[in-house]
């Protein structure tokens, strides 16, 4: 068979260059800028360029950075593939044997004979121009294959030279870090089971200094609720590298003859700034025929409104109040099913409390219906407390390595989906109450890492296996039941990736709703997750996680770039107050297909105090900026903002846009542009900018842009 010498995917923008002429080293030499339409001549001239000289110290042969380097073309640092038989055929020769091209993807195969393997490598460019990798391991032996690890590499430019990750803690998750991608590696692990609170969510290269605005910047993001390990590499060669793949246990993979494993996907995008990187996501994801496509319904949520303390009439007052705000769904949190009244016990025993719900949930559920709103339920099916009729009538459904179990968290233990009759009953339990009551929305919670997740005791490991179960789970569901609508929430935002939400229809971002502390973790949430997915809600005065004290408008701003809801118990709320709820629920819902539909852009300001984020319609007749004074400037008043993402060839009406009662200028002068709005072009707003209003700490106020010409 003849193979190609090289091949060049595009779509979105996205070029990816990959050079096939030694079946040895097939090379992605450039992803990136689109390159236009080169032709044979051209590409055969960027493929040779790229090649490396021998040098004196070093092999015979300067190994380059391959789909799949392996030890056997002399790579020398991290490779692509890691397995052995029982300590045989640890170094792999797999070479090019296929290569099926197409305008925006590649398939090759590559095998290696002598040590009995074969990997698929599939590579697409998506109509936004992210890269999505994925490989199959398939063992052509007579013996078992242990894999211990197959990992997707997506090469950066030498320019990208600081590293941006994320990592943060329950009520704080996504928080950024960066430093400088020197040579070696920067290893960012998960062995808990699910992405966690400390995951990045990307592994992102730049030019130092990147912003959201301007600079460089590639990143990858994996594809994977479970386990995973991500790399960035940089090699004494001159090579940079993003490396992402499932962080497999010892002998978790063992590939019997014929048995194949397919990673996780990986994908990777690039712009000039964050929000260009994010964009792609972003706009991929709302194309998908999955994504939610009606407005995103307003949710109150009754966790913080009434926590464990569940009863109908406080329940149904507190659903009047939902309405006359103007919510759209009523989710009952935890505290509804059999037993639970902490969080010590029931987990497992998923059917109505009798004592709590004497009738059911059918008059709550009735009442909501009635107003006008859907119903929600919050469920936990992972999990189970040891006090439960279940963990006493099936203790070999609990997730364990040794006789002991492994060490508790919030009082509770892991299920192993992956056992049938484990499965079999979690499915059942959810589909009976699917069909009784007509439930809208689940509110899936996962609430603590996972720790010798084993097969019962001296098992092999589980943690792959109950991830895929979970994936099936979930399909299975949203299949049985149609419109059915599912959040992944764990310990807040401890579950995030596109793994998940490819079956799910939000995340719950985090348990913190202090809206200073969620302006970073929405920020960066945002990397990968478009707004309309990302669950943020209105709090109460005194935010439950933190004790700090916030205004009702600076936290219905800051929730209102998100999937709006409210987390408060609006029973202990005057009328005064619910009218200015009811202002920005009405607000949001005005605003929401923009924000469902719209560019997610962030200022680069130079005053750290201030925060300035908005939203611009994808024809650019309109933004929506929301200005956070976090923490007194120094400057007083403030220096100019600029507001990125506009036309810069339009004029624009600049004016600000609050809700009626909505707070002003306290203890200050009124702001020029305030009382007569100024009209200048998407270039002037982008580059000369206008002064902001000074507002005291913790304020916001809103800036509206709408196109005049």
């Amino acid at each position: 068979m003849t193979l190609p010498a090289h091949a060049h995917l595009q779509g979105g923008g996205t070029s990816v260059v990959l050079d096939l002429r030694r079946a040895d080293q097939p090379v992605i030499v450039h992803w990136g800028e689109d390159l236009g339409t080169p032709d044979a001549e051209e590409l055969d001239a960027i493929c040779r360029a790229a090649v490396p000289q021998r040098v004196s110290g070093g092999l015979d042969t300067t190994a380059r950075l391959t789909v799949l380097p392996q030890l056997s073309a002399g790579w020398l640092t991290t490779p692509g593939l890691s397995g052995d038989r029982d300590g045989r055929d640890f170094s792999t020769r797999l070479l090019l044997t296929d290569a099926r091209l197409d305008h925006g993807g590649a398939t090759l195969t590559l095998r290696d004979d002598a040590a009995g393997l074969a990997v698929e490598v599939t590579l697409r460019v998506g109509p936004t121009g992210l890269l999505h990798q994925r490989m199959t391991l398939t063992n052509l032996g007579d013996t078992p294959y242990r894999l211990h690890e197959l990992s997707l590499g997506f090469p950066v430019p030498p320019t990208a030279t600081e590293l941006l990750t994320t990592t943060g803690r329950h009520l704080r998750e996504r928080s950024p870090e960066r430093h400088a991608f020197t040579i070696g590696g920067h290893v960012r692990e998960s062995r808990r089971g699910r992405p966690g609170a400390d995951a990045t969510l990307v592994v992102a290269a730049g030019t130092p200094g990147f912003g959201f605005e301007r600079g460089r910047v590639h990143g990858v993001h994996l594809a994977w609720s479970g386990d995973h390990r991500i790399l960035a590499e940089r090699t004494p060669t001159g090579d940079a590298v993003l490396r992402a793949g499932e962080l497999l246990a010892p002998g978790e993979i063992v590939l019997a003859p014929g048995g194949a494993y397919e990673t996780p996907e990986a994908i990777g995008s690039w712009g000039d700034g964050l929000d260009a990187f994010a964009a792609r996501f972003h706009e991929e994801l709302r194309g998908r025929p999955q994504h939610p496509s009606r407005p995103r319904p307003v949710t109150l949520n009754t966790w913080e409104a009434v926590y464990f303390q569940q009863d109908l009439a406080t329940l149904r007052t507190l659903a009047d109040r939902a309405a006359r705000v103007g919510a759209e769904r009523f989710v009952l949190d935890d505290g509804w099913f059999h037993a639970r009244r902490d969080d010590t016990a029931g987990l497992g025993d998923w059917w109505v409390d009798a004592t709590v719900w004497p009738e059911g949930l059918g008059p709550l559920v009735e009442h909501v219906r009635g107003l006008g709103m859907e119903f929600g339920l919050w469920v936990e099916p992972e999990m189970v407390n040891l006090d439960s009729d279940l963990a006493r009538a099936h203790p070999d459904w609990i997730l364990r390595a040794r006789d002991e179990l492994p060490p508790p968290g919030r009082q509770q233990q892991v299920l192993d989906l992956a056992h049938p009759e484990a499965y079999a009953y979690i499915a059942g339990r959810l589909h009976a109450l699917l069909d009784e009551y007509p439930i809208a929305y689940l509110k899936w919670d996962h609430n603590r890492d996972l720790a010798e997740a084993g097969a019962g005791a001296h098992g092999r490991p589980r943690g792959h296996e109950n991830v895929q179960a979970l994936y099936r789970l979930l399909d299975e569901l949203v299949e049985r039941h149609p419109g059915l609508e599912i959040e992944s929430c764990a310990s807040g935002g401890a579950r995030v990736d596109l793994g998940i939400l490819s079956r799910t229809h939000r995340i719950w971002t985090s348990d913190c709703l202090d809206p200073i502390e969620r302006l970073d973790i929405q920020r960066y949430t945002g990397l990968v997750v478009p707004p309309e997915l990302m669950g943020a809600h209105l709090t109460s005065p005194v935010v439950h996680s933190t004790g700090r004290t916030v205004s009702l408008d600076l936290s219905a701003i800051t929730a209102l770039f998100g999937h709006f809801g409210i987390e408060w118990d609006l029973t202990r709320v005057d009328d005064e107050t619910l009218d200015r709820i009811a202002a920005w629920v009405a607000l949001h819902r005005a605003n929401r297909t923009l924000i469902a539909t719209g560019r997610r852009v962030h200022a680069d300001v130079a005053d750290p105090s201030i925060d300035l984020r908005g939203i611009v319609a994808s024809n650019g007749a309109r933004a929506l900026y929301a200005l956070t004074q976090v923490t007194t400037s120094a400057l007083h008043p403030a220096a100019p903002v600029t507001l990125p993402g506009l036309d810069p060839a339009r004029r624009y009406r600049i004016a600000l846009a609050l809700p009626e009662g909505a707070g002003g200028f306290p203890g200050q002068s009124r702001l020029e542009w305030a009382d007569e709005p100024v009209v200048m072009s998407g270039r002037a707003a982008g580059s000369v900018g206008l002064r902001p209003p000074v507002l005291l700490p913790q304020s916001a106020v809103l800036i509206e842009a709408t196109a005049v010409s």
